[in-house]
């Protein structure tokens, strides 16, 4: 085991974490994984929530901690307590409330998703970094040609996108792999790539986004970890991580950062 430093700030902490998840063995890299989605749970729980979230045992959870700089848990929990003053969600106690009753209704799991949405927003309105959303909202309205892929989970947001430039004339070609076609011979430099995935992370997309990389396209990506294999250097990532209800998770803050994204480039273009 490699011996680091104890990262002094949270930017150096997932930076960190960004640079050691790779070589990680499988039972800490799932605690990676789990931290990287939830770093804003570390303040609140213990470490006993953690590693049970995350899937593993608490002394692997002490391991991966260690593996980061920290003594243990406690330390790893003091730097994001000293960065960070804010509760657990008050969406989750509603949430396990309703889980132990059983209460599986129409009625319920809607104001389930309710919750779980609008926490999500919350989330990533505190998170998202607003350099890399003008960034790709930049690089966007310049270019001749936008491409979007999104499968599986991601479908939708990347049918919306193409929905929505289609509407403000922006050149768009949505890559949706119908009938197993490859349209990537569509892609040309100096074109830009709009890739979204979530794990379990689409082969297929990324694929395509390497596809991209070789032929000089400027790449977007929306998804939902910095340990993403979606965030590459040389892509511009835009992090949105979806509260689950259950093993269901609704796309609320996705679409939403969608939106955004497609409306400020159409805006940005009419400038032009």
């Amino acid at each position: 085991m490699q011996t680091y430093n104890t990262p002094e700030t949270v930017d150096e902490f997932k930076k960190r974490l960004v640079e050691t998840s790779i070589n990680l063995p499988k039972r800490l890299k799932q605690c990676a994984d789990y931290v990287a989605q939830n770093t804003d749970r570390i303040s609140i729980s213990t470490v006993a929530d953690m590693s049970l979230a995350a899937g593993v045992q608490p002394s692997a959870f002490m391991r991966f901690c260690r593996e980061m700089g920290f003594s243990g848990y406690s330390e790893m929990q003091r730097l994001f307590r000293d960065d960070k003053t804010h509760g657990w969600p008050d969406y989750s106690t509603r949430l396990i409330s309703m889980r132990e009753r059983g209460d599986n209704s129409p009625s319920a799991l809607l104001a389930e998703f309710v919750e779980a949405g609008r926490s999500s927003l919350e989330k990533m309105i505190k998170s998202i970094d607003i350099s890399q959303l003008e960034h790709a909202a930049d690089i966007l309205s310049k270019t001749s040609m936008i491409h979007t892929i999104g499968l599986n989970r991601a479908y939708p947001v990347a049918a919306y996108l193409a929905y929505a430039f289609e509407k403000m004339n922006v050149p768009v070609f949505l890559h949706d792999l119908v009938g197993k076609l490859d349209h990537r011979h569509a892609i040309r430099a100096n074109d830009v790539l709009i890739a979204i995935s979530f794990t379990p992370y689409s082969q297929e997309t990324l694929d395509l986004v390497h596809h991209a990389f070789e032929q000089k396209c400027k790449i977007v990506s929306i998804t939902d970890s910095i340990n993403s294999p979606m965030c590459l250097p040389c892509v511009t990532s835009l992090i949105v991580s979806e509260i689950d209800v259950g093993s269901f998770r609704a796309l609320s803050a996705t679409l939403s950062l969608a939106t955004a994204l497609s409306v400020a480039v159409g805006a940005k273009r009419q400038d032009l």
